[in-house]
C-alpha cells in the first residue's frame, strides 16, 4: 500500500507543477482574476495534499486499514476539489456554463477534511 500511496502522491505533485505552469503561462491571459484565483487554489491544494500523501506513504505509525482510508479520502478529495476548480475555470474561459459542477468542489473539500480528521483521530488514539 505504501508504494501506491507514494506513487499517487508523487504523480499528483508532478501534475500540480505542470498544471501550475500551464495556469501561469497559458491561462493568465484567458481567465479573469476570479477564475485564475480559483484555478491557482486548485493547484495549491493539490500540491499540499500530494505532499501529505508522500509523507503518509513514508510512515508506519498508522495501521494499513486506517492508512488506506486516509489515502482514499485524500485522493478522491483532490480529484473532486482541485479538478472541479480546473474544469470550472477553463469552462468559463471558453464561455461554457458548467456552474452546476460547482457542487462537486465542496464535496471534494469535505473529503479532504475527513482525511485529515481521520488522521488526527488515529494519532490521538494511538498516542493518548
Amino acid at each position: 500500500m505504501n508504494k501506491t500511496i507514494l506513487l499517487t502522491g508523487t504523480g499528483f505533485a508532478l501534475l500540480a507543477v505542470i498544471l501550475g505552469a500551464f495556469g501561469s503561462h497559458g491561462l493568465r491571459e484567458l481567465l479573469d482574476a476570479r477564475s485564475l484565483s480559483a484555478y491557482e487554489t486548485g493547484v495549491e491544494y493539490q500540491m499540499y495534499h500530494a505532499l501529505f500523501l508522500i509523507i503518509l506513504g513514508g510512515t508506519d505509525f498508522l495501521g494499513d486499514k486506517h492508512k488506506k482510508a486516509v489515502f482514499y479520502l485524500v485522493t478522491f478529495g483532490i480529484l473532486l476539489f482541485s479538478f472541479s476548480l480546473y474544469i470550472l475555470a477553463i469552462a468559463k474561459a471558453m464561455n461554457v456554463d458548467l456552474g452546476a459542477l460547482g457542487i462537486i468542489t465542496p464535496i471534494g473539500g469535505t473529503l479532504l477534511l475527513l482525511g485529515w480528521l481521520l488522521l488526527a483521530i488515529r494519532i490521538f488514539r494511538q498516542y493518548a
